[in-house]
């Protein structure tokens, strides 16, 4: 980071874990905010810092018994008090805290009155769906939280939507797109030959919003008509929920007929060489069963579609906005597998159109979702909420 100027706006970042893999877009928006603002990460705990550096990183697993502490607050449903927060505030007088996550703007507001910051808050998908339905003490929660925060920051107008819903005063909810580094996307529109295979990449962790048993179903559909090659990169945590979705998606491909390449869990810089050697991108996500859906949009599909990847994707939540008029021809509705079928049929009887069409959505994506000017506007949010 360049040395900071006298008017350097010191902001402090609220996060559970500094930073899990599937997390790239919470690094990006550090990252590339304008050299006037210092950024001080306060987390709980760490992991692949060798792919998430950052410079101020102040980690409660440093110290194990404020870390066990802090773990008790959060599991007790307690709001977090200044102790760990307030030190790391005071000795490098920040002036905003930005909670990433809703759950972890609750678990901040009460430190953030007591220590006068400006308090912004990022909602990301699941803590404005399956949390507050999940457990409605939520609802209540959040209703203390948005009487004292000054910015609720939500990816695109579906989730910024779902906000107001759950209490917000919508003049407080600013839509704010989550950036790509585009240096690491270098465009190249995909080609396709009929009677070569077709290379389908479908990346997610596995959990029902993902959609991805209806991929495999669409795929299993097309496979009569083309030859096709399929890599899944993702897998499931422990959780019982996810267990069950990854042991439907194993059924899925079963009963496909598919020889699937499973990946696993990767890095992102190995995403980004995948997608490369890859035609098409497919991500069908859906409203689960239990509320729980992507909010916003995947930050996977806006960077699959910036390398030059066309996109099969769904309607579901802010997806059409990311994707912009050109990349909407090639969504479908949720949970429809032939629908899934019939878009791609349409782009493998088309392939001639992909250049356009895909140079369109990188276009749009360059104007609205390019890491420095989000980080540029993030800052004046940043400047908004201590005027």
């Amino acid at each position: 980071m360049s040395a900071v100027s006298t008017d350097t706006l010191c902001v402090l970042h609220s996060a559970p874990s500094w930073l899990p893999q599937t997390q790239t877009w919470m690094h990006t928006q550090v990252r590339h905010l304008p050299a006037d603002v210092e950024s001080h990460v306060v987390c709980g705990s760490t992991e692949n810092l060798d792919q998430f550096p950052v410079e101020h990183l102040h980690a409660l697993a440093d110290s194990p018994w404020r870390w066990r502490l802090d773990r008790v607050v959060r599991k007790a449903g307690l709001r977090r008090e200044l102790g760990h927060l307030g030190r790391i505030a005071k000795a490098h007088d920040a002036r905003v805290l930005h909670s990433h996550f809703g759950h972890i703007g609750w678990t901040d507001c009460h430190a953030a009155r007591r220590l006068g910051l400006g308090h912004v808050v990022t909602f990301y998908g699941q803590d404005a769906s399956y949390l507050p339905r999940h457990d409605p003490v939520w609802q209540q929660r959040y209703q203390e939280m948005f009487a004292g925060v000054d910015r609720v920051l939500a990816e695109g107008p579906h989730l910024a939507s779902s906000i107001e819903a759950l209490g917000c005063d919508p003049r407080k909810i600013v839509v704010h797109h989550l950036g790509i580094e585009l240096d690491r996307l270098p465009f190249r529109a995909r080609a396709w030959n009929e009677g070569e295979p077709l290379r389908v990449l479908i990346a997610g962790t596995f959990t029902e919003k993902k959609g991805i048993p209806y991929a495999i179903e669409a795929l299993g559909a097309l496979r009569e008509d083309v030859d096709l090659e399929v890599s899944v990169i993702g897998d499931a945590s422990n959780e019982p929920r996810r267990q069950r979705e990854k042991a439907k998606i194993l059924a899925a491909i079963d009963a496909s007929g598919l020889a699937v390449r499973q990946l696993g869990f990767q890095p992102h810089a190995r995403l980004l060489e995948e997608a490369y050697r890859h035609h098409v991108f497919l991500s069908p996500s859906v409203t689960a069963e239990d509320g729980d859906s992507e909010g916003g949009a995947p930050v996977t599909i806006l960077e699959m579609a910036a390398t030059g990847m066309p996109v099969v994707s769904t309607t579901h939540a802010d997806i059409p906005e990311v994707l912009g008029s050109a990349g909407r021809e090639l969504l479908s509705a949720e949970r429809d597998s032939n629908g899934i079928a019939s878009k791609l049929r349409a782009l493998l009887t088309d392939v001639s159109a992909w250049p356009d069409r895909c140079e369109a959505v990188r276009a749009h994506i360059e104007r609205e979702y390019g890491a420095e000017r989000q980080g540029e506007r993030l800052a004046a949010i940043y400047r908004a909420a201590i005027s």
